[in-house]
């Protein structure tokens, strides 16, 4: 029997981490009903390897699993709202200047890397992955400043304010626009870790301020048609 295990344990992780995907490049908008015979089918397996998936997804707080109706991509509130950007406000400066003490020249090279890959994802029009590259920036920051507890609570927080950006974004500024990060890198770069502060606090006030923190209502989708975009 154990062999039979690991299989099914690496099938439910790729469909996790497609649909993870899906979600963070907002190709499943919040609040979808994940149909397991629909992602199955979608994926070519079984209700139980989905089920696996959800709940991982579950564990990330991508997904609320809810008794007797199943599982949908999760829908914050506007307080949620609210309070993940408060909670990335209170980390994410710190770290920042963690990183710039950190900062190498293979770490400046992979963060540039995110922001030409945004800015290409933006110049094909797929404004999902370009959301979701930008989110990854901040991961990455996180991760290099080699403060491996709080870089996780980071991510989790990254993934919560993707949904969010979903529901919530009143204009295109809502993407990390192109000289936040640009000023960023360079203050990193020169390991100026006051300025790289000062400037992800700013950035993330700027990132707030461009929500329309108000009920909001996703309009419905056809759910296969989304996954196999």
């Amino acid at each position: 029997m154990a062999p039979k295990e690991k299989p099914a344990d690496t099938a439910s992780t790729h469909v996790a981490e497609a649909l993870a995907e899906a979600i963070h490049e907002h190709r499943i908008a919040p609040g979808t009903k994940l149909n397991e015979d629909e992602v199955g089918e979608v994926y070519g397996v079984s209700r139980t390897v989905v089920r696996a998936a959800l709940q991982q997804l579950a564990h990330m707080r991508l997904v609320e699993l809810k008794r007797n109706r199943g599982a949908f991509v999760a829908k914050p509130t506007v307080k949620e709202a609210r309070e993940v950007f408060e909670a990335r406000a209170m980390l994410e400066p710190t770290m920042t200047r963690y990183a710039a003490e950190r900062m190498t020249i293979e770490d400046i090279a992979i963060l540039q890397a995110h922001i030409d890959a945004e800015h290409a994802a933006l110049r094909a029009g797929e404004t999902g992955r370009a959301l979701q590259l930008s989110g990854q920036f901040h991961i990455e920051v996180a991760r290099i400043a080699n403060q491996v507890t709080i870089a996780e609570f980071i991510s989790q927080l990254v993934a919560r304010s993707s949904l969010i950006i979903a529901l919530y974004w009143q204009r295109r500024a809502a993407l990390c626009e192109s000289h936040a990060h640009h000023a960023l890198i360079k203050a990193l770069a020169a390991k100026d870790g006051p300025l790289a502060e000062e400037l992800m606090k700013n950035h993330l006030l700027d990132l707030l301020t461009s929500l329309d923190l108000r009920e909001q209502t996703s309009a419905p989708q056809s759910l296969s048609e989304a996954l196999k975009q």
